[in-house]
């Protein structure tokens, strides 16, 4: 079982994992990483639905003690149509 760190990057802000979390295998590696970044996304959303325009670049940058594994990435844009 091997320790990963799911550094979470939000625009040019990142916020580093200093616990990291054991997994026996990449795919739950790679499905916690799909559900921390869709979480950052639903609560982007969420903090900034009467906040007018959005846009900004999330991921999840996944290591070990070795280095980097994989990045989930996400760009979110969220304005009114123009009428």
């Amino acid at each position: 079982m091997m320790r990963y760190y799911f550094d979470m990057r939000d625009g040019a802000e990142l916020i580093p994992d200093e616990e990291g979390t054991k997994f026996w295998s990449i795919e739950g590696v790679q499905q916690e990483a799909a559900k921390t970044l869709a979480n950052m996304v639903r609560d982007t959303v969420l903090d900034h639905l009467s906040g007018g325009e959005l846009a900004r670049g999330m991921a999840v940058e996944v290591r070990t003690d070795y280095g980097p594994v994989l990045q989930a990435h996400y760009s979110l844009e969220m304005r009114e149509a123009e009428q």
